[in-house]
């Protein structure tokens, strides 16, 4: 199902990770559920396409070249961008359909070992693993593609011309570096405008480009984005992010009033809007603007499949939650548990929200200058 042969698997490992001399260990992760009711079929189809994927690069390792490639099964963190488990198991046939099961189908390995002894990683997981395995990389220096929920729906877009790709995102990443904020205009349902400003100070942009020439890099497979975590007040000065962002789920439009970087208060009368007051009054560090990112997949004819690892290259994002891995402060130890930690990507796109619409992206500079870097919801800077 991998709708790649093992050649062209070895030939994205090559062009993903360029070549260190010290890359003898090719690893892919994937998540098992802990309870079998929370499976589903995408799931299980991508447990089958890692050991697919394992077997495949393992048949042609001397293409890419490393010395073995090794496929780790973990017990499911249970939300997005959660800490991984203290250890995975070493499997040698595919990864069962229960985590119970992971003892009698594999050897426990310490992911500290894992990590230690591991130079690639790609990671096609139910729940994303793009937090913890930054924080890793950076400590152990290794090299990871996080692909969660990827699915052979997304297979187009890792034959782009990523060369193209890489020079949009440069475009973007510079200005959001050089910015000290960005004023976002929403329209929803074509009549009501909402308006929020994100505070860029003292932040760092960066860029996704779906390539990792350095060591101790962890991101997005495939990717196309630049983003940056807006300022979250830890310099001792207030946060200026300000606003009323506008955010559709399941069909109803939930408005999250934003003040110094936090949403405070959650307006709608609808479930989701009950929903999403539960859950910030439980986690106020779930309201934390996390990230503002913008993809440009869009404009290279790749559509929506639903999944977040594709669906946020392809336009405007926001994101919720734990930023640290992104530069930012607010991190694992500002939740209750660690079931609770998450980065939540909100995409603007109109498959994902058909409700809300992006006006404009106006960048402000510290000189005074502003830069429309979009018009509704297309680049103006390309």
């Amino acid at each position: 199902m991998s709708s790649l042969t093992g050649k062209e698997l070895a030939n994205l490992v090559r062009s993903v990770f360029p070549r260190f001399p010290e890359d003898r260990i090719l690893a892919v992760l994937v998540d098992v559920p802990q309870d079998p009711a929370a499976d589903n079929k995408d799931w299980k189809a991508r447990r089958a396409l890692a050991y697919e994927w394992a077997a495949a690069l393992k048949q042609n390792r001397a293409d890419i070249p490393v010395e073995d490639v090794r496929l780790y099964a973990y017990p499911d963190v249970r939300s997005n961008n959660a800490d991984l488990p203290a250890e995975a198991f070493l499997l040698d046939g595919p990864p069962p359909d229960a985590a119970a099961e992971l003892g009698r189908a594999g050897l426990p390995v310490a992911f500290a070992r894992i990590f230690a002894e591991t130079q690639l990683f790609l990671a096609p997981t139910e729940f994303s693993t793009t937090a913890p395995l930054k924080v890793a990389a950076k400590r152990f220096g290794f090299r990871a593609a996080t692909m969660p929920g990827f699915s052979t729906a997304m297979v187009p877009a890792l034959r782009v011309d990523y060369g193209d790709v890489a020079r949009r995102v440069e475009a973007i990443r510079a200005r959001l570096e050089a910015a000290a904020g960005a004023d976002v205009k929403f329209l929803v349902d074509g009549a009501l405008e909402y308006a929020i400003h994100f505070d860029l100070r003292f932040r760092p942009a960066h860029g996704s480009s779906g390539r990792f020439p350095e060591k101790g890099t962890a991101g997005n497979l495939p990717s196309g984005e630049a983003y940056i975590v807006p300022y979250e007040g830890e310099k001792g000065e207030p946060s200026g992010t300000e606003g009323i962002l506008p955010v559709e789920i399941g069909g109803e439009v939930v408005l999250f009033h934003v003040a110094a970087n936090k949403a405070v208060h959650v307006y709608g009368e609808g479930s989701a809007a009950s929903a999403e007051r539960e859950r910030l009054g439980r986690e106020p560090a779930y309201g934390n603007m996390a990230e503002l990112g913008f993809g440009v997949l869009a404009d290279f004819g790749l559509a929506p499949v639903g999944e977040v690892l594709l669906d946020e290259k392809l336009g405007l994002h926001v994101a919720f939650g734990r930023s640290e891995h992104f530069g930012g402060a607010v991190g694992p130890k500002d939740f209750s548990s660690p079931s609770e930690v998450v980065h939540l990507d909100r995409i603007y796109i109109p498959a994902a929200q058909p409700r809300v619409g992006v006006v404009s992206v106006v960048l402000a500079y510290p000189d005074g200058r502003r830069e429309e870097i979009i018009d509704h919801s297309s680049y103006t800077i390309f």
